[in-house]
């Protein structure tokens, strides 16, 4: 079976940071595309940012010189560092696995597996 996990939620003030972890399990992680998306109440889902088993990233437009994704191969881990947090960055955020090979995508078809999600809640 396959299993992420997201931890690292939390409520920060306006310009905090924060990192936020996901463990996966059941797949051969280091083949594997992945990303972070969340979810705003009331808004769509929107990608945050995505990695290919490469290391190539992407970032959405609201996040990028903000937000960094990261991977660990080895300890089957991806990692969102979030820098001066602002209060519409208030979501839950997933973690997603894509596909062998696949590209770094915010195309929800892109993915095949999905974490619950870990609140974040920036306040001032």
């Amino acid at each position: 079976q396959v299993h992420l996990v997201e931890s690292g939620g939390d409520s920060v003030q306006i310009g905090a940071s924060l990192t936020l972890s996901c463990v996966t399990t059941g797949i051969r992680y280091d083949t594997y595309s992945m990303a972070w998306f969340r979810q705003a109440p009331g808004k769509e889902r929107e990608g945050v940012a995505s990695i290919d088993h490469e290391g190539e990233t992407i970032y959405g437009d609201s996040v990028k010189g903000r937000f960094t994704i990261d991977r660990d191969n080895a300890k089957k881990l991806l990692t969102l560092r979030m820098n001066d947090l602002q209060s519409n960055d208030t979501a839950i955020y997933s973690c997603a696995a894509g596909y062998p090979y696949g590209i770094a995508t915010f195309d929800p078809q892109g993915f095949r597996w999905w974490g619950q999600g870990t609140q974040v809640t920036v306040s001032s």
